[in-house]
């Protein structure tokens, strides 16, 4: 498509003026061939285990089926949290987070994803085992470094080559059944976000020496790092006057009010909140809820971590003991 210079519209390439406005556009540019970039990712490996027993006891189309049900719900996690499946080798999946567009959390994001396969192969073998009396097993290794990528959006495939790619594949082929390996760098990038335990350094094929891993137990819905605030807040006088003014008035009035904090990424907008917090004194009650920057149906997520973060409710709470926490009956809740 071309671009009008006038009107911003886009046009067929070889329109010579603009269908919209009548001006002129200017000739397409010849294509540019794809530069490979060294770029840092996460890579998630995960196979399902034990297709071909499966293959021998199964008509091929119930196969076909069971298969096609599993790799779409997988497929969904991943893609949900902001990954792209790069190829499926075989029976494996392999998915990278952070082309082509990086984020500051696509180690968290992998881990998410992640955990979020193993809820979904749950969900898919209650299926499957009510239809054809079958549950399927995975296993699954996630690792963060440098590759050599295809700097093309339209690519079908971005990957090239780098020792990250290899220590994933690895790291699945070395997990226990339907359980998570993390790689070193991928467990410090998340480390303040999830449960994890370090297992026995594990001896990898093509690898010299033993190499670090995790396995993941859960993952929950903090930021991946700690941040540091035990420092003294700078500068921010007429910034916290301003807050200062508006917890008079709240304390005077009983009346609600809203204080928004806006700034670019990094300024200190947490560090801010944080010394709002401290100067509210003991009076105060603090709640706390986490917008999340992707994600489908998060409309209410802050509401949700206040209200379990209020009532102490962790994720993996049975749902009947986290309703009796926060004080709601059984009727309420089935009619929320």
């Amino acid at each position: 498509m071309v671009l009008c210079p006038q009107c911003n519209e886009e046009n067929p390439p070889k329109f010579r003026l603009c269908g919209y406005c009548g001006a002129p556009l200017a000739p397409a540019a010849p294509p540019q061939p794809p530069r490979e970039v060294r770029r840092t990712v996460t890579i998630i490996f995960s196979d399902l285990k034990g297709s071909t027993e499966l293959g021998e006891s199964l008509d091929p189309e119930v196969l076909h089926d069971v298969k096609e049900r599993y790799f779409q719900a997988m497929s969904a996690e991943i893609t949900r949290h902001g990954g792209k499946i790069e190829k499926y080798i075989g029976d494996a999946i392999m998915a990278v987070f952070g082309l082509p567009q990086p984020h500051e959390d696509d180690a968290l994001r992998a881990v998410r994803a992640a955990a979020g396969m193993q809820e979904a192969l749950k969900r898919v073998n209650a299926d499957l085992n009510e239809r054809y009396g079958v549950a399927l097993a995975n296993r699954t290794g996630i690792n963060t470094g440098e590759v050599v990528a295809v700097d093309d959006p339209s690519a079908a495939q971005k990957l090239a080559t780098g020792d990250a790619v290899n220590v994933a594949a690895r790291l699945e082929q070395a997990a226990p059944t339907n359980q998570i390996y993390l790689g070193a760098v991928t467990h410090h990038l998340v480390r303040d976000a999830i449960e994890a335990e370090a297992v026995e350094p594990l001896t990898l094929k093509g690898k010299s020496e033993p190499v670090a891993a995790f396995r993941l137990i859960a993952a929950r819905g903090s930021d991946g790092y700690a941040r540091r605030e035990d420092s003294p807040i700078v500068g921010r006088e007429d910034e916290l006057a301003a807050v200062d003014r508006v917890l008079g008035e709240l304390q005077k009035e009983r009346e609600a009010r809203l204080v928004t904090i806006l700034g670019h990424a990094g300024i200190g907008k947490s560090r801010l909140a944080r010394e709002v917090i401290t100067h509210a004194g003991e009076g105060a009650r603090v709640v706390k809820g986490r917008c999340l920057a992707y994600g489908d149906g998060i409309t209410f997520w802050p509401l949700r971590e206040i209200a379990n973060s209020a009532a102490e409710i962790r994720a993996d709470d049975d749902p009947t003991e986290a309703r009796a926490f926060a004080g709601v009956r059984d009727d309420l809740a089935r009619q929320a």
